[in-house]
């Protein structure tokens, strides 16, 4: 069991990706949330850290509104509620993201007007992606923009992760598209099991696969694979890898990979899970 302080860390960091913070602004919002108004100096001294730099790291998070400060005499800090730091965090990246689309259609028109370019290749490319993010990020530009099928073959772990990325929601804009996600999973554990329901693909199954890896592939276009390392449940994210190709002779392999294990699979629907989990370990 973990111990209060370490319960602390942990949300620190969490909050240091979600809110953009680093180390000491997040310990100095989780303090402030914990002992309510207080001055700079005595924070400093509670969280034993230099009182200048204690006076700038509150300055910043003054200005960024995640907290505020009193106008009394000696000043008091007081962190906003975090659901207003959370609204305050998805402004700034929908603004983020409004300018680099505003910017971006810009850019393009200037690149379509003024400079000639040749983009009918038809040369197989290869790219090597790293970052669990990245990856996410290209199998979800696959499925937005899916008409036909698109399998996902992967484990349960994975699918946990990409539930909390905007995959699900780009399957739902391929289905309108006329495409089909179909999920294939290999049942290990039993509480990962609701995970697969509320991904949203179209069809799941639940099958024996090859591998630990994962593979996304859509017929005549693309194909994302990562090799079994990238899906284990304690790897880093960052070291995540997964090949990306376009070659028609790989693509045509792979999706009839998935569709010879898919085939060979059954609906999650009329799997006893407990049963099934049961005779896979056998």
């Amino acid at each position: 069991m973990i111990s209060y302080q370490e319960q602390v860390s942990e949300i620190a960091s969490e909050l240091e990706e979600i809110l953009d913070l680093d180390d000491l602004e997040a310990k100095v919002y989780l303090n402030l949330l914990r002992m309510g108004p207080i001055t700079a100096s005595s924070l400093a001294k509670e969280l034993d850290i230099d009182r200048a730099r204690m006076y700038r790291t509150v300055d910043k998070l003054v200005s960024r509104n995640i907290i505020s400060t009193t106008l009394s005499s000696p000043k008091l800090c007081i962190a906003v509620d975090p659901h207003d730091a959370l609204k305050i965090a998805l402004g700034k990246k929908e603004d983020e993201v409004n300018k680099i689309k505003k910017s971006g259609e810009a850019i393009i028109d200037k690149i379509n007007n003024e400079i000639a370019t040749n983009q009918t290749s038809t040369v197989p490319t290869f790219r090597i992606v790293q970052g669990r993010q990245n990856i996410y990020a290209d199998i979800a530009h696959v499925i937005e923009n899916a008409t036909g099928i698109v399998y996902i073959t992967t484990t349960l772990d994975d699918v946990a992760r990409m539930y909390h990325s905007t995959i699900p929601e780009k399957i739902t804009m391929c289905e309108k598209n006329g495409g089909k996600v179909r999920l294939l999973v290999e049942l290990d554990d039993p509480k990962l099991a609701p995970f697969v329901k509320r991904f949203n693909a179209t069809e799941t199954r639940v099958g024996k696969l090859p591998s630990k890896g994962r593979m996304l592939v859509q017929k005549d276009k693309k194909m994302i694979m990562s090799d079994s390392a990238a899906s284990s449940q304690n790897s880093n994210a960052d070291s995540d890898f997964s090949l990306c190709t376009n070659s028609t002779e790989m693509v045509d392999n792979i999706f009839m990979l998935c569709s010879f294990l898919w085939d060979a699979s059954k609906p999650l629907k009329t799997i006893d899970v407990k049963n099934y989990i049961k005779n896979a370990k056998e």
